[in-house]
């Protein structure tokens, strides 16, 4: 049965609605950032670039890198942007856009997103790269979808415990990363992690300006969480909204992460441009390999 109309929208040139791409437009390798200048600082790399577009905060450009073809695309903050990237990139290679079927034999997009993190662990350094194996969704993104075949019940509740959790609060998801693009993109210059997605920057990851937090001992708390030696390495905004969808719609993802604030230390980068920059070449060289 076709896709109706209001549920997937496309613009009048046959576009998906937000990300404004065609098939033609993505490559089966795909790099996500969250802001669209960071888009540049990525593809300057690039040998040439045969495709750019964009629309808000989603700005997209293809080419290639060593021989590779490779889709560069900004997702803008948090996981309610990553749900619209997300659905539309696997639409744009598992739907036909004509018909509004979905396809018959469904590709499966590698996915790695490139972007910026505060570690809460002292041992964490500023200026090191973490990468996510797995992620704490702090949002409710994945409880939309039927989504619990795909999570880990047995950490969530053991995190839920651990920081005797607000009970207005949405429950914590447990996603893991792509096995296989973890070892793919590990080596002696990363650190495994375990990554908690927050729904904010500021109270949903400790920072008081002049709003009085519901629970001023959180960031310990998540600090001090150890589930059979696993423990939360760094805060950010994306991660596990990326892994869930993934999962879900069966494509690869992994998380790489500069982290640019040691939140343990208080500790700030003196030059965040330059580990970004390590991270999208460390990211660029281990995906042509």
């Amino acid at each position: 049965m076709p896709i109706k109309e209001s549920e997937l929208i496309l613009n009048p040139d046959g576009s998906v609605y937000h990300l404004n791409l065609k098939p033609e437009h993505l490559a089966n390798t795909i790099i996500t950032v969250g802001d669209p200048d960071r888009v540049s600082n990525v593809t300057k790399h690039f040998e040439s670039i045969e495709f750019e577009t964009r629309k808000r905060e989603f700005h997209t450009q293809t080419g290639i890198y060593k021989g590779k073809r490779i889709t560069v695309i900004s997702t803008g903050i948090g996981t309610d942007n990553i749900d619209i990237v997300f659905n539309e990139l696997d639409a744009l290679v598992n739907i036909d856009l004509e018909t509004r079927e979905i396809k018959k034999e469904l590709t499966s997009l590698t996915i790695v997103r490139v972007g910026t993190s505060g570690s809460i662990q002292k041992e964490i350094p500023v200026d090191s790269i973490v990468i996510s194996e797995m992620a704490a969704g702090f949002d409710s993104l994945l409880h939309f979808y039927d989504s619990e075949a795909f999570q880990n019940k047995d950490i969530s509740n053991a995190l839920m415990k651990h920081t005797n959790w607000y009970k207005a609060k949405s429950d914590p998801y447990i996603v893991n990363c792509d096995a296989d693009l973890l070892k793919q993109l590990s080596s002696n210059k990363t650190v495994t992690g375990f990554t908690a997605t927050n729904v904010g920057f500021y109270g949903p990851q400790g920072r008081v300006l002049r709003l009085a937090l519901q629970d001023n001992d959180l960031n310990d708390k998540l600090a001090n969480f150890n589930f059979k030696g696993k423990t939360i390495t760094n805060l950010e905004m994306e991660t596990a909204g990326i892994y869930g969808i993934s999962k879900l719609l069966g494509h690869k993802a992994l998380s790489m992460n500069a982290i640019i604030a040691n939140r343990a230390s208080g500790k700030f980068s003196e030059n965040p441009n330059k580990i970004v920059e390590e991270l999208i070449i460390y990211t660029l060289n281990k995906l042509v390999e």
